[in-house]
């Protein structure tokens, strides 16, 4: 890592950040009235910052799943959840979008993953769950971007 103190672009352009704010606030608003569970919208929050890399949203997703009561557990084997019993079809229709939008560059949503999602999720819990996906990988790529600061 170079020595140069990184711009933090949230305060740089405060408004763009604030707008990020805000439609992550509504993608909240939609998982909520979706039905979707808070545990479930951590475990898409923390699976999407395990692809991104991005250790500050790790920690502050991880720290409130648990608050909420997540298990340490689950959390351990997020990164496996296809090879475990612990997720529930709900739970592996989320996770499965949220990694299929997060790497839309290795080969965008396909039809397969869009299928086997919306034979499980609601049109609603698709579309929250994507704009939830979305505002993370927004947020990632500004915590990864000013290196934002994750100490013990």
């Amino acid at each position: 890592m170079s020595g140069t103190e990184r711009v933090r672009i949230e305060k740089q352009h405060s408004p763009a950040y604030k707008a990020l704010v805000a439609m992550s606030v509504e993608a909240d608003r939609a998982a909520e009235v979706a039905g979707i569970d808070p545990l479930l919208v951590e475990l898409v929050r923390i699976r999407t910052s395990q692809l991104n890399g991005c250790a500050f949203c790790l920690r502050m997703h991880t720290g409130d799943a648990l608050k909420k009561g997540e298990t340490a557990e689950r959390l351990a084997v997020l990164p496996a959840w296809r090879e475990t019993g612990y997720f529930s079809g709900t739970e592996r229709a989320a996770l499965r979008l949220a990694e299929a939008v997060t790497l839309v560059s290795d080969g965008q949503v396909s039809d397969e993953v869009y299928d086997a999602v919306a034979a499980v999720l609601t049109a609603e819990q698709i579309s929250a769950v994507a704009w939830l996906v979305i505002a993370l990988n927004a947020f990632n790529r500004v915590a990864i971007t000013g290196r934002y600061p994750v100490h013990p």
